[in-house]
């Protein structure tokens, strides 16, 4: 029996809010806005995934603060 362990992230905007996630698992770092259906993608590092989901914010959004829960 093998346990696959993964490590989460959340994004908060400027105001407080939850923005989206970073998930870490075998596969590297997935990045999802909060309340999409999909991720934007699996990246091979934290900050490149930090990247695409600051890049899917609307224009002008401040980098969000991420917390490891």
């Amino acid at each position: 029996m093998s346990t696959t362990s993964s490590t989460l992230w959340v994004a908060y905007g400027a105001e407080g809010s939850v923005v989206g996630t970073v998930r870490r698992d075998g596969d590297g770092y997935t990045a999802t806005i909060a309340g999409a259906d999909a991720s934007l993608g699996t990246y091979p590092t934290m900050e490149i995934a930090k990247g695409a989901l600051h890049g899917h914010l609307p224009p002008g959004s401040d980098w969000p603060r991420f917390v490891e829960h």
